[in-house]
């Protein structure tokens, strides 16, 4: 599978550009990526068909720079009360101010945990239209 974004160079946390060819593949990606990054499967159960949850998120904000963050950051947060990895994401509305999504999540015990991830940041935060889709660039703070 095509990996929708890149790890950068950054001194102490996490930096990532994401490509995405409308909004909803770029909050997707962002969201995959996060989670790529902090865990994976643990080896004797990746092509098992594993439970999943379904939790529904909901966000509000005064424009997208703040939506995105705080769509990463509930993610976090939902992670770590609920004790799941998300591993897919659906979007069924978004726009500037509001999104509305379904992630599915499976139980952190099947995964290898490599990193926490404290916190999407607005340090350096940048999202962009550039004609082909939209680039975002995020830090995360470990």
């Amino acid at each position: 599978m095509k990996k929708n974004y890149e790890l950068l160079e950054h001194t102490a946390d996490i930096r990532i550009r994401i490509k995405g060819a409308d909004l909803k593949d770029l909050f997707t990606n962002a969201a995959i990526a996060m989670f790529d990054i902090i865990a994976e499967k643990k080896t004797h159960i990746i092509d098992s068909k594993l439970q999943t949850k379904d939790v529904v998120v909901k966000q509000k904000a005064d424009n997208i720079e703040e939506l995105f963050i705080n769509w990463l950051n509930e993610l976090l947060s939902l992670s770590a009360v609920k004790g799941l990895i998300f591993e897919d994401f659906k979007i069924s509305q978004i726009n500037g101010n509001n999104l509305i999504a379904l992630a599915k999540g499976v139980d952190v015990r099947h995964y290898k945990v490599n990193v926490e991830i404290k916190a999407a940041t607005y340090h350096e935060l940048k999202i962009e239209n550039n004609g082909s889709g939209f680039v975002a660039q995020v830090i995360f703070d470990t």
